[in-house]
């Protein structure tokens, strides 16, 4: 599997992509994460604009996709029910999802993030009970609940080598 950086090109394909995970989030009782309309077109292609939207291939098809920023997220300034793992500089996954040919995605999608910086923020919906499990199979530490721009809550958690 390759990671590169999205392109334009990549904006259909990814919208595939992100239409499918909403659907599995869907059958797997977590409905409002993204609901019908998430992440939007515009902070996707912001995503790409800024070079922090990543795609994974597999034989040349495109199978997954992420969005890595290495800085502050201003949703993780305040956090609740418990505290951050350290304050150092770290990187925050965001918008991950794959479709059914991509395996090991969040595997790869780690191990390029933490090739970049050791520490690692991510966050993700009480509901999504899939990615509860992969974050805390990959090391991951529940640290409190932040909240998104929409004012919804979210299980932070983090990680660092």
């Amino acid at each position: 599997m390759t990671i590169r950086h999205t392109t334009p090109a990549d904006y259909g394909r990814i919208q595939e992509i992100y239409a499918y995970a909403r659907e599995q989030m869907r059958q797997a009782g977590n409905p409002s994460q993204w609901g019908h309309n998430r992440p939007s077109g515009e902070t996707l292609l912001q995503d790409i604009q800024n070079g922090q939207s990543h795609v994974l291939e597999e034989k040349g098809q495109i199978c997954g996709v992420f969005t890595f920023i290495i800085g502050e997220d201003p949703t993780y300034r305040i956090i609740e029910q418990g505290q951050w793992l350290n304050a150092a500089p770290y990187g925050t996954i965001h918008r991950i999802a794959g479709n059914v040919a991509g395996k090991g995605i969040f595997r790869e999608c780690l191990a390029y993030c933490l090739a970049r910086i050791p520490n690692i923020r991510i966050d993700t919906h009480r509901d999504n009970a899939a990615m509860r499990h992969l974050l805390e199979k990959h090391g991951f530490r529940k640290c409190g609940v932040i909240y998104v721009e929409d004012g919804s809550p979210r299980i932070a958690y983090q990680k660092c080598l």
